[in-house]
């Protein structure tokens, strides 16, 4: 029930009926409140539902909508509806107060240098008002933001103003909600930003670290679905974490795009005092921040550019989840996690499910439909400051950030934990004819074989064997040469050129060209990821490091200040 002394006038409308038979003091001699009960049964109100704090709260938040514009701005009169409020404002003010205030408030931090070093602030006024900001926290704002128009700026400003009196009467002069949101927005997306890369560095190790163990796993390597060549779990893998770093690279362009502050933007032209941008840049941990101020306010390129970069992860990242899907199948065998990664049929004893595998999938879907929310929440839109921009379309980035979280965790406990069955592996190696292709190459290289007429004669071989029911182990040199001379020629060392051909040991060594699935080759590829890792793991730490320096940067500035104003005459602190 709202406070009696805040809304006295409106209470007394209210005050409870007496029984019959008792009068109010005075010279009316009517009874006390039959007034307003007699407007009460005029109106057709059921006096067992009548209920005066209900009443009085509906006039009230009516008194505080009216107040609050009135305090704020002389060009509405009333503040919000509560039906905006429940809808659109109070799940704005919750995020924001949980997420961004942080960074609304290490903007004041600035500002109050800034202001300090035109020379509007006193240092006693920068004093007060850094003290009165140390003591907001998203309780506190969540609390007091509806006598603010349930907007975050405002119930800063109205908390520290409540506090301050009339001093510092040029605090936030010449200032905009405008950029100070769009700067806001790009701290959040900033440390989002460094968040994913610590989990991307993450998943990039852990496929590093399988590749390793694997190198001289045998494996059958597809295409279009079918046994094809053989390879190594470690040359497959090696291809996962050159995924990450590939990707790691495109959000070294990421990040310049949250890297320069709108600061000083204004709310679209610019400011009209001489701002710093550059060095309020610097203080808040940017590289840079005198941009073009239109664009500071209207555009979220950020956005854009991130929730694209996570939907570009999620397309290859899905695709080795669904060779992961399709190996855990008991069709092929090739994998196994454990019981603490696995599910089980409700119905069916014998099945153990890999559900995390499906979940994972199925994720890497949402980053895509994150970065469309984005793009359809944007496009079409005029080039300024608008709600729609920096906050319906930016109400998918922490959707989109939180479910690559999600999906770079789950992915790199599942490599961490992945078992390969490795007879299993090589088992397929040996029973399909995975050598046709260096048959053809030796057809070609010591026969003579012209190059598509030795992919004829293979080719014819493979059939006439399986044919006879051999396997790959057991070469048939005469029936080699018996299909060589259907085509018009003969061929000598029939025998060796099947043996080499075969030979599921000898498979991987043959390969010669960098990139290849030969085990040198893929020590070297591991060698070259290994160094590009840890000189990303430096170049991010760099990043981070410019931040936290900025920020003990400003706060020793503050301090500074908070010190020299102990020391003035109390007259002109």
């Amino acid at each position: 029930m709202p406070d009696e002394g805040a809304c006295a006038g409106l209470f007394r409308r209210f005050r409870p009926v007496r029984p019959a038979g008792r009068r109010a003091a005075g010279k009316s001699g009517e009874p006390f409140g039959e007034a307003p009960l007699a407007r009460s049964i005029a109106f057709g109100a059921d006096l067992a539902n009548f209920h005066p704090s209900r009443e009085v709260s509906s006039v009230c938040a009516e008194k505080d909508r009216h107040d609050t514009a009135a305090e704020l701005t002389g060009r509405i009169t009333a503040g919000p509806d509560e039906l905006l409020r429940r809808e659109v404002l109070r799940p704005q003010l919750d995020f924001e107060a949980e997420h961004l205030l942080p960074g609304y408030l290490r903007l004041e931090q600035v500002l109050l240098l800034e202001y300090h070093r035109m020379g509007l602030l006193g240092t006693a006024d920068v004093a007060a008002i850094a003290s009165v900001l140390s003591e907001l926290d998203s309780s506190v704002v969540r609390e007091l933001a509806d006598a603010a128009m349930s907007d975050i700026a405002f119930t800063i400003e109205r908390y520290v103003t409540d506090r301050i009196g009339g001093a510092a009467h040029a605090w936030h002069v010449d200032r905009s909600r405008n950029d100070l949101q769009a700067t806001a927005q790009t701290i959040y997306g900033r440390d989002r930003v460094l968040s994913t890369v610590d989990e991307l560095i993450g998943l990039g190790r852990a496929a590093h670290r399988l590749a390793g163990r694997e190198i001289d796993t045998l494996m059958p390597g597809y295409t279009h679905s079918q046994p094809a060549q053989v390879a190594s779990a470690g040359f497959y893998f090696s291809a996962l974490s050159a995924q990450v770093l590939h990707s790691l690279h495109r959000f070294d362009m990421v990040y310049a795009s949250v890297d320069a502050s709108p600061m000083g933007a204004g709310a679209m032209t610019g400011g009209e005092l001489d701002w710093d941008r550059t060095r309020m840049a610097r203080l808040l941990g940017f590289s840079s921040g005198d941009g073009h101020a239109l664009i500071g306010v209207a555009a979220r390129d950020w956005a854009l550019e991130a929730t694209a970069e996570l939907c570009l992860l999620g397309v290859p990242l899905s695709r080795f989840v669904t060779d992961l899907l399709t190996w855990s199948g008991a069709g092929y065998g090739f994998i196994d996690l454990p019981d603490e990664f696995s599910g089980i049929s409700s119905a069916m004893p014998q099945k153990k499910n890999f559900p995390v595998l499906e979940r994972l999938r199925g994720r890497t879907a949402q980053l895509a439909a994150g970065f469309m929310g984005v793009v359809l929440g944007q496009r079409a839109t005029p080039f300024s400051n608008t709600i729609e921009v920096s906050k319906e379309a930016g109400r998918h980035v922490p959707l989109a950030f939180d479910q690559a979280s999600s999906v770079l965790r789950l992915f790199t406990a599942v490599l961490d934990a992945l078992r390969l069955r490795t007879e299993r592996l090589r088992d397929v190696c040996t029973t399909e004819y995975l050598g046709g292709f260096s048959l053809a190459n030796g057809l070609c290289l010591n026969a003579g074989v012209p190059w598509r007429t030795a992919q004829v004669i293979a080719g014819r071989y493979i059939v006439a064997a399986v044919d006879k029911g051999l396997s790959p182990a057991e070469p048939d040199a005469g029936l080699l040469r018996q299909v060589a001379e259907e085509r018009g020629f003969a061929v000598s060392g029939a025998e060796q050129l099947l043996t080499r051909a075969f030979d599921v040991d000898k498979a991987l060594s043959a390969k010669r060209t960098t990139g290849s699935a030969g085990q040198d080759s893929v020590r070297t590829m591991l060698d070259q990821q290994a160094a590009a890792f840890d000189l990303a793991e430096r170049r991010w730490a760099t990043r981070r490091a410019r931040i936290t320096e900025a920020y003990a940067e400003t706060d020793r500035l503050l301090k500074a200040l908070t010190e020299a104003s102990t020391h003035l005459p109390e007259a002109s602190a």
